[in-house]
């Protein structure tokens, strides 16, 4: 029966996974870069990302009878602008000239969304608007759900890009208050997203396929903002992102993605800033983060049902962004089932009493999944709340399960931090440990309190200063 629900489930992968083997979906076991290691090993993964192109045709919303007051519903416009520019072969769906007000967009093979200076693309914020049944992901799990705001599905080639706002207008009267908290507007009486939440990941364990895990706007689960889902060629830059109902940027299995210069502004409750998910080949630079979660969260699916896609995240690289609020300033986890593999992070700049660390690795034993060979360099630290470098296998279900976490082959080197609890925060347990740390040149300075370090076999100190004083090993 687990097999025979696998099965029924597989048929919802993209192409570009579907019918092959998990292990090297995305090429993973044969790339020709596999005896590289360490930072020798960016060069080739930069050299396979490139940004998609589109032809030289233009197709302004307002041709297609978008008005730009910023009240009336224009959403078939974007349909026919969309289409459009699909049938010609490709090319840009500008909007330009003022505030546009539309339901979901959804994005075809060789169509960029290009969003003009001082233009305003404002999502509509009745929930059944985006009752659409589409495959997505919700916290790591595949159901059919609520359409995220702006979403593709098996495409090629497509963009979001601009200089102009993406705003999803949501606040703790419209989406936020879904998550049941209080603090984001919800009152006794009003429906949350618990019982759903509760009710989707049981499926997953039990194996019901995905074609049956169906929820709608009934069931409170919120959509992400922008997600591509199985696409090839992924560019966003350029745009800001207010006011998100959850993620904010969440590829999922896709490859050759691109993230450039992109604002995000949205504290909302799981207000992740990009969310790569299952993807191979991944560039995020030159971005700013300002978030209500994870700045970034690099993740692989939760729980049965990461493990049952089985697909890592691999080859990632981030490099010259700047991080101020949220809970990390890049984090892995803590939907990772399906593991995660060559990621680099360089030459950020993160800064805010309201950011919590800046490398953070979070597991338990119900995710598990093998998260190796992480580096992060010459990144800049003013202060954080919590630690410079924290790695828990503790976090929620922590050592109940079955399924030990991994971590391996974590190296940070040149990185300065001014203001921090910890310097870092490993804490591992009897079956899970932490595997291979080192820490080279770095210097972090007002740490209130010692390391926690638990479970941990291979940390390496070399020219590490802390408050002033060497720390060797």
């Amino acid at each position: 029966m687990k097999v025979a629900a696998a099965a029924a489930g597989s048929v919802l992968l993209p192409p570009a996974v579907r019918g092959q083997p998990v292990s090297d979906a995305f090429g993973a076991g044969v790339s020709p870069i596999d005896d590289e290691h360490g930072w020798a090993r960016v060069p080739s993964i930069l050299a396979r990302i490139k940004a998609p192109t589109f032809p030289n045709r233009s197709f302004p919303v307002t041709r297609y009878g978008a008005k730009a007051d910023g009240v009336t519903d224009s959403s078939a416009a974007f349909r026919r602008a969309i289409a459009a520019c699909a049938a010609a072969g490709g090319g840009r769906v500008v909007v330009d000239g003022g505030a546009f007000l539309t339901g979901p967009i959804h994005l075809r093979s060789r169509v960029n969304l290009e969003v003009k200076e001082g233009a305003t693309v404002k999502f509509l914020t009745d929930p059944k608007a985006y009752d659409l049944n589409v495959l997505t992901r919700f916290e790591g799990v595949e159901l059919m759900g609520l359409s995220p705001l702006v979403y593709a599905s098996n495409a090629r080639d497509i963009a979001i890009t601009g200089s102009g706002t993406l705003d999803g207008q949501a606040g703790n009267t419209v989406w936020w208050h879904w998550n049941g908290n209080v603090r984001y507007g919800w009152k006794p009486g009003m429906g949350n997203q618990r019982a759903a939440r509760v009710q989707l990941f049981d499926m997953a364990e039990r194996g019901v396929p995905v074609g049956s895990r169906r929820f709608g706007a009934e069931s409170y689960l919120r959509p992400n903002f922008i997600q591509p889902y199985g696409c090839t060629n992924v560019l966003v830059e350029g745009i800001t992102i207010r006011n998100s109902p959850m993620w904010e940027i969440n590829p999922v299995l896709c490859r050759n993605v691109t993230v450039r210069g992109v604002q995000i502004d949205s504290h909302g409750p799981n207000n992740d800033g990009c969310d790569p998910e299952s993807c191979h080949d991944v560039l995020i630079e030159r971005c700013r983060f300002d978030t209500g979660d994870d700045c970034i969260a690099i993740k692989s699916g939760r729980n049965a049902d990461g493990r049952r896609v089985n697909v890592p995240t691999e080859n990632v690289v981030i490099r010259d962004c700047e991080m101020h609020d949220g809970h990390g300033g890049v984090t892995i986890g803590s939907e990772i089932s399906g593991g995660v593999r060559h990621v680099y992070a360089e030459r950020n700049k993160m800064d805010s009493p309201q950011l919590d660390r800046a490398l953070r690795l979070k597991n338990n034993a119900m995710r598990g999944g093998v998260l190796e060979h992480i580096y992060m360099r010459d990144v800049q630290v003013g202060q954080l709340a919590d630690a410079v470098l924290q790695v828990d296998f503790l976090y929620e279900e922590g050592a109940n399960g079955d399924f030990p976490p991994v971590v391996r082959d974590v190296e940070l080197q040149r990185v300065t931090s001014k203001k921090s609890t910890y310097g870092l925060y490993l804490r591992g347990y009897e079956k899970g440990t932490i595997d291979d740390i080192r820490v080279i040149d770095c210097t972090f300075d007002g740490v209130a309190k010692p390391d926690v370090v638990e479970h941990v076999t291979g940390l390496v100190r070399r020219n590490v200063a802390v408050n002033g004083e060497k720390v060797s090993r």
